[in-house]
């Protein structure tokens, strides 16, 4: 295996044409599983090998790991725990969890089933007398919002401020210097700074105040690790309202664009409302919101594959095509809620494994369940649907429907 090829397909998979079908082209690619760039940078794209860097201790996810920095990074602010490797990144994780699951927090999650069922049903209800439904600005995005905010003691009327500055921020995650506009720059990292002091303020309030939320009792816990500084809990804060909505978000959306087109499985569903379980982790294959990881960082030289990659290279993990690698499933671009053995790459893998997969997953499996149960014949309106820019959290900007 050489890496000597394929540095033109990553354009091609970056580029907005590209958004509503990039499989064919992660096909490509995976002909060279460790694809050097022509900007010194590698691509790695195949099941084996991403799950094998994603465990190797040698790569870092510290921006102050790569030789080339990752442009306005130093001024956006402390970096979350995603962005930081052990034993730090441990600490801040164990501190993160301890209101948010288990051991601390058991029962969190799945207690809070009933409450998502309500706001998903409030949500179907305001359909009525529609003949047109939007299940992005109707549905998938205002339900995983409301409760990513209530978990976090967010004021959930000030979202349309922090929907601009989320927009922003995600748009710098594929930014490119040699294509894109400084523009978009200056204005991510203004949204940044703008959504840190935001958090900043309303985590004043909270301290020394009793309370449930995981603002309050981050800024009020003290555990084996201490306590986190006010700016790592900013930096928490903003990775769960970011990440707790926007892939959810996708995933509810991709979920049921999949769906509708594939009626004999939506079907199915409606009529065994427990296939949601394994469906929803096979969507996380096929169709998952997160499509790939825009930089890592070699802490030393790296051999995947054959291949040297030299420390401080830049490194693109394509986990998307990883989850349809056929050498690793078969028949990976069928649809299949039956599929066994389904270690996809959905929420990663390894230390930095999605932190809020759990709740991602009971969400979408209530939101999805209850699609299928209350709409009548739903029908796409336009397929393709309009894509969202960003090629790294990929799913459709608005998904129109109509039903009888």
């Amino acid at each position: 295996m050489t890496t000597t090829k394929a540095p033109d397909i990553l354009p091609r998979i970056l580029d907005y044409s590209s958004r509503a079908d990039p499989y064919p082209l992660y096909a490509e690619l995976r002909k060279t599983p460790v694809a050097l760039q022509e900007d010194g940078s590698y691509v790695i794209s195949t099941y084996r090998e991403l799950t094998g860097i994603l465990h190797n201790p040698h790569l870092s996810s510290d921006v102050r790991n790569l030789s080339r920095p990752i442009p306005g990074a130093e001024e956006r602010g402390t970096p979350s725990f995603i962005n930081i490797d052990p034993p730090e990144h441990d600490r801040l994780r164990r501190l993160a969890m301890r209101p948010f699951g288990p051991p601390h927090t058991p029962g969190l999650v799945t207690g809070m089933e009933p409450d998502l069922t309500a706001i998903v049903s409030g949500l179907i209800d305001d359909f009525a007398g529609k003949e047109r439904i939007d299940i992005v600005d109707d549905f998938a995005y205002p339900f995983p919002v409301t409760v990513i905010c209530h978990l976090l003691g967010v004021p959930r009327e000030d979202e349309p401020r922090f929907h601009l500055w989320v927009n922003a921020i995600i748009d710098l995650l594929a930014y490119d210097p040699k294509t894109d506009p400084k523009e978009k720059l200056d204005n991510g990292i203004q949204a940044s700074k703008d959504l840190r002091q935001y958090l900043g303020g309303l985590l004043e309030q909270r301290h020394g105040r009793p309370g449930d939320d995981l603002l309050t009792r981050l800024a009020n816990d003290d555990g084996p690790d201490g306590r986190m500084t006010d700016e790592e809990i900013v930096s928490t804060a903003n990775l769960l309202l970011i990440a707790g909505h926007e892939t959810t978000v996708n995933l509810i959306t991709n979920g049921t664009l999949t769906l509708l087109r594939h009626p004999q499985v939506l079907q199915r569903l409606r009529n065994e409302p427990d296939l949601i379980v394994p469906l929803v982790e096979e969507l996380l294959r096929y169709e998952p919101p997160v499509h790939m990881i825009p930089w890592r960082a070699a802490y030393s030289d790296i051999t995947v594959a054959d291949t040297v990659i030299p420390k401080g290279s830049q490194i693109m993990l394509m986990l998307a095509s990883g989850s349809r690698d056929p050498d690793r499933f078969h028949d990976p671009d069928r649809f299949d809620p039956d599929r066994q053995d389904n270690q996809h790459l959905g929420f990663g893998s390894g230390i930095h494994l999605c932190f809020g997969g759990p709740l991602a997953r009971l969400e979408t499996q209530i939101a999805l369940n209850e699609l299928v149960r209350r709409l009548d014949r739903p029908r796409l309106v336009t397929d393709p649907p309009p894509y969202r820019p960003s090629p790294v959290l990929r799913g459709p900007i608005h998904l129109h429907i109509e039903q009888s």
